[in-house]
């Protein structure tokens, strides 16, 4: 995020590597992002669902894979006593299938239908876009293993970038097939990448006996060129795959969302089945994606419940405002508000020392009646409570000074045509409904 529009001093403390801080100036676009991902979310039948930040180790190693790079390499974990231990989510698919068997949900209604927003934590070396600690928003649809469900998840994401006006995103689809037609695949493509096993990476190389599909996804330019002349899965689904595969593309056409189909396309984490997806912006480069999903048909099974078909995705909130700020700088936009949030609607100015305890209580009496106000705390002029004022883009302005205070008056200043009216300040409560009421009438 662009924290740098606030200088940083030379103070000691700092915040740890691969954090950020996100300041009032920067809250605009979290806030786009998270109300239109709620407002999205909830139009299509999801329910909050919040989990804890850190879960029994067990859970992901058996969850997302012991030969995954976020298990060997990302994970933040800590001993919890001697013989357990304790991990930050690294993601959270796996907590809310854990929730879901926990509660037996499944025994109440099979098929429901989360949301989440949160922080995950990931050990790996920070970028732009990509943090140790970040943030994700996601949904998981759990209990049926309808295509057309895929194609509903796939629809949200694009819709939440839709209401954030972020534009060029990018859908990409595959399918990475099942238990019965996957092995298959992998045994014919670990055969023809040994024949190139020296001019891969040394981490590709290791990932030939432990994960090999995590090859295909790999950003080194000499494992690409590779992979790109690799078989296709897509040459190798077995029946029920295919079908399901058809049915995603087709439906997304009727919908009218545009995809690629990447052949190589491929997720990090083992619980994946059938459609995998990702979302990506070019103006992240190399490591463009900005949402990942897809269907783990047998993730709950694999934790000890049920099998259940799922599917769901994660929005990497960091990477979607930088998207945005990116799009959005282009277009030569202001990017950030100088005040986050609205506005107050009025602004109390106190005149001397003796009016304040009377603009202080009618603050509150506004507040108390949802009208937002606010007044100064650091005692300063008249003037400068005015450039206040001013700056905030408040809609009105009261002002209470020595002589109003005597005749138990106010004066209210309408900014937008610099009028003045005096009241009693018994009346401007009332007034000040009445003029919201009006403002509210239908045309």
């Amino acid at each position: 995020m662009n924290v740098n529009t606030v200088k940083k001093t030379d103070y000691v403390f700092r915040a740890p590597r691969g954090t950020e801080d996100v300041l009032p100036e920067n809250w605009d676009l979290w806030r786009k992002l998270e109300d239109a991902g709620r407002k999205e979310f909830e139009l299509c039948g999801y329910y909050e669902i919040r989990t804890p930040v850190f879960e029994d180790t067990r859970l992901f190693v058996r969850s997302i894979g012991e030969a995954t790079d976020i298990v060997e390499k990302e994970m933040y974990t800590f001993a919890d006593s001697e013989d357990s231990s304790i991990t930050l989510r690294p993601e959270s698919t796996a907590p809310v299938m854990r929730a879901y068997l926990e509660y037996e949900l499944h025994k109440t209604k099979k098929f429901q239908k989360f949301y989440y927003i949160g922080p995950q934590f990931r050990k790996e070396r920070p970028q732009a876009g990509r943090l140790r600690q970040f943030h994700q928003m996601g949904i998981e649809a759990v209990g049926a293993s309808d295509p057309l469900l895929d194609v509903e998840t796939i629809s949200v994401a694009a819709r939440i970038f839709d209401r954030i006006g972020l534009k060029g995103y990018t859908v990409k689809i595959n399918s990475i097939g099942c238990e019965k037609c996957r092995p298959v695949f992998r045994n014919i493509l670990k055969e023809k990448l040994c024949e190139h096993e020296k001019a891969l990476c040394e981490l590709c190389q290791s990932r030939l006996n432990r994960n090999v599909f995590r090859i295909l996804d790999c950003k080194n330019e000499k494992c690409k060129t590779i992979s790109h002349h690799m078989p296709s899965i897509n040459d190798y689904l077995c029946g029920e795959c295919q079908a399901h595969a058809k049915v995603v593309r087709d439906a997304l056409l009727e919908i009218g969302i545009p995809y690629i189909v990447d052949a190589h396309l491929v997720r990090g984490l083992d619980y994946y089945t059938k459609t995998v997806y990702e979302i990506t912006h070019s103006s992240l480069g190399a490591r463009d994606a900005i949402c990942a999903g897809g269907r783990y048909d047998n993730l709950i099974s694999d934790i000890g419940g049920p099998s259940i078909g799922s599917v769901g995705f994660a929005i990497g909130m960091e990477a979607t405002i930088l998207a945005l700020e990116n799009v959005t700088a282009k277009k030569n936009k202001l990017i950030h508000q100088e005040v986050c949030g609205p506005s107050p609607a009025v602004y109390i100015v106190s005149i001397g020392e003796e009016t304040r305890k009377q603009c202080f209580s009618l603050l509150n009496l506004l507040r108390k009646s949802n009208i937002s106000a606010d007044f100064d705390y650091e005692g300063r002029s008249p003037k400068a409570q005015m450039r206040t004022a001013n700056k905030l883009g408040v809609k009105y302005v009261i002002v209470l000074g020595p002589d109003e205070l005597a005749r138990g008056d106010v004066k209210i200043k309408i900014m937008e045509t610099s009028e003045e009216i005096s009241f009693k300040q018994s009346e401007v409560l009332e007034w000040f409904l009445n003029r919201q009421s009006s403002q509210t009438q239908p045309g």
